[in-house]
């Protein structure tokens, strides 16, 4: 995901405010994104979703403006 910036630092803030220490998570987000982990996986999930919500947004509030 390293191709997509903006994806990524959205997974990273997910991954960070859910899984805030090694409490919550075995590793940081870096080495969860080179293992694949299921917190790394479910965190770029998190992401995918909010970008396909906001961008649906944008689009309702255009037709709004319109």
């Amino acid at each position: 995901m390293r191709h997509d910036a903006l994806l990524r630092a959205a997974a990273r803030a997910i991954y960070d405010a859910c899984h805030p220490g090694e409490d919550w998570a075995p590793v940081g987000f870096d080495e969860a994104e080179r293992a694949r982990t299921v917190h790394y996986r479910q965190a770029v999930d998190a992401a995918l979703r909010a970008k396909g919500i906001l961008a649906a947004s944008r689009e309702q509030l255009a037709l709004f403006l319109a």
